[in-house]
């Protein structure tokens, strides 16, 4: 009767309250604690100063050539010439079980397409992933893939276009990769061909890049030193607010694109910039915006007085007409690699640190 009446006195009623709430603020800091470390862990992969860069290629190495996006309808003889390129440079290649595969507007399902990526990345004796082609459904099979072989021992991931999500991706991982030419463009007709390509042979054989083309009147000048990050803006809009979206911070943005409308553009550079991609960015570097669409009213500015005023608050270099993206000359850059770059009123130069 005594512990009866005991149990229902004020004081000890309000030391149990006491007690569970003590007992609650402890195992919510446990939890925070614990959550602030991940977050701490992925912002250490993201921000990181130096990335990892695959092992360079060597005579008798192997490169797959596989179709992770769009269709590639009547391109066998593209594919062919892909192959003799790389057997002159006394590399071994193999196709993709589902390369030529046909599903609509994709090379074969999300499963097939996602599978010939999982089998490169998985297979150690394959060195270099070249894509054939973009256009459409890389995002498709992204999340279907499992990179932790790749993680272990890093390969060469090359192409553009829709291939930037897979940029973003490894980069995250904290790995080097190559925006460049794709396996469907070795078109003997190209007038840029041999400089794309020996420009491609170069980064994946170790050969420093350095580039200087002719400065725009447009160009922001000035000089910086940062990772070179970035690709296809429809592709880094659509990443944003996803765990592939890239941190920008202290780095040098690369962007292209083709065949959208100009307010579209403005649209997807807006939204990078509320979601803080130019706060603390050290440079821009734009590459071919192409076959730009007419809308029934006019923008009324050219493409590059569009992105300068979008950034014109931000205090860093841009440079424009960098030959990277879909028109003829594309020249390869290595994405997380640390560049130097200086746009100066003549010539402007991008310098590609070993």
């Amino acid at each position: 009767m005594k512990n009866s009446i005991f149990t229902r006195t004020p004081f000890f009623y309000n030391m149990k309250q006491v007690t569970y709430f003590i007992l609650f603020i402890f195992v919510v800091n446990i939890s925070c604690k614990s959550t602030q470390q991940k977050h701490t862990n992925v912002n250490k992969t993201t921000t990181s100063k130096t990335l990892i860069k695959p092992p360079y290629l060597k005579k008798g190495d192997t490169v797959v050539i596989i179709s992770p996006a769009g269709i590639l309808f009547n391109k066998k003889a593209e594919i062919e010439q892909a192959k003799k390129l790389l057997k002159s440079w006394d590399l071994n290649v193999i196709l993709g079980k589902n390369i030529f595969n046909q599903n609509n507007q994709f090379a074969g399902t999300d499963i097939e397409r996602a599978s010939d990526f999982q089998k490169a990345l998985d297979t150690k004796n394959i060195k270099a992933i070249w894509c054939s082609r973009g256009g459409y459904g890389s995002v498709r099979i992204l999340d279907k893939l499992d990179f932790s072989k790749f993680i272990a021992h890093p390969k060469w991931i090359i192409g553009y276009s829709d291939i930037t999500v897979f940029h973003n991706q490894i980069h995250n991982l904290g790995i080097e990769s190559i925006h460049g030419m794709m396996g469907i463009s070795l078109d003997k007709n190209l007038e840029y061909l041999e400089e794309n390509s020996n420009s491609l042979k170069n980064a994946i054989f170790g050969n420093q890049l350095t580039y200087t083309i002719k400065s725009s009147n447009y160009n922001k000048l000035g000089e910086a030193t940062g990772q070179l990050v970035g690709g296809n803006l429809t592709l880094l809009h659509t990443m944003l607010g996803s765990k592939t979206t890239i941190n920008t911070d202290g780095k040098i943005l690369f962007i292209e694109e083709i065949g959208e409308y100009a307010y579209h553009i403005d649209r997807m550079l807006q939204s990078l910039k509320r979601a803080g991609y130019f706060e603390n960015c050290k440079g821009i570097i734009v590459g071919d915006i192409s076959n730009v669409k007419k809308n029934s009213t006019s923008w009324g500015k050219p493409m590059e007085q569009l992105i300068l005023d979008i950034v014109e608050e931000y205090n860093f270099p841009v440079l424009f007409n960098f030959p990277a993206g879909h028109k003829e000359k594309n020249l390869a850059l290595i994405l997380g690699r640390t560049v130097d770059l200086k746009v100066k009123k003549d010539k402007s130069t991008l310098l590609f640190k070993k």
